[in-house]
């Protein structure tokens, strides 16, 4: 049954009752609506609690994608036991480490708006977060710390608007990732814009990310590595963990 992921309108909701839809033989279990992120786009999934009627709750590890991507999966961790079929639960994600990963995923929208070239890669983290992009170029960490923090310092709003598998096709050039494309034939595709009308970026993602640039806080590029001819590894993190 195609789960409805409540978090794609609204990344704030950070609880939901749910029902549980069919429990699999691994003990990972499916609900009609969730609030959890499944793991994708180098973003990991959530993971938080299942607060179940008698009191008790089930801890769930990282939220994954079943076989297709409407299929959400909460993974009850290590020793934790499984829900049954048609069960109510009360799903609650852990909210500090969620909104950490949002604030962290907006900032590598920022820099790729500072780093204007093909996204080769990336992986969102927590406290620490990698971009890989086609590029030859020698550029100095500092010089992109300093943009990136002018783009957090003017507060731009960050927000969604969803076009139509159509609409990518006319506008392929909105795609930054030079190797993975956007899923299509979900009947609509989430496009993460920032700043007014667009004004300083706009692009298809399904992640999470926060209301507004000033949000993501003191960041920083603590390394550039060089991966080939071709390829730069810019390392993002919070300077609060450095």
């Amino acid at each position: 049954m195609p789960v409805t992921a409540l978090y794609r309108d609204d990344f704030y909701s950070a609880s939901c009752r749910s029902v549980v839809t069919a429990v699999h033989e691994d003990g990972s279990f499916e609900t009609d609506q969730t609030v959890f992120y499944a793991t994708s786009g180098g973003q990991p999934g959530d993971t938080g609690l299942a607060r179940r009627a008698d009191g008790s709750a089930i801890r769930l590890d990282v939220t994954r994608h079943g076989d297709a991507k409407d299929v959400i999966l909460h993974i009850p961790a290590e020793g934790e036991a499984s829900p049954a079929p048609g069960e109510e639960l009360m799903l609650e994600i852990d909210w500090e480490r969620r909104h950490r990963l949002m604030r962290m995923h907006t900032a590598c929208h920022l820099l790729s708006v500072v780093c204007p070239f093909p996204i080769t890669g990336a992986s969102v983290g927590e406290n620490e977060a990698r971009v890989d992009f086609d590029m030859s170029e020698t550029i100095d960490k500092a010089e992109v710390s300093a943009r990136l923090m002018q783009l957090v310092g003017d507060d731009h709003p960050v927000y969604v608007q969803w076009i139509t598998d159509e609409e990518l096709a006319a506008n392929p050039d909105i795609v930054k990732s030079k190797n993975v494309r956007p899923p299509m034939g979900m009947g609509r595709i989430s496009l993460v814009v920032i700043g007014e009308n667009a004004a300083v970026d706009s692009q298809p993602c399904g992640g999470t990310h926060v209301r507004t640039t000033g949000e993501v806080g003191n960041i920083e590029v603590g390394k550039i590595e060089k991966k080939g001819r071709e390829n730069r590894r810019f390392r993002l993190r919070f300077t609060d963990m450095a």
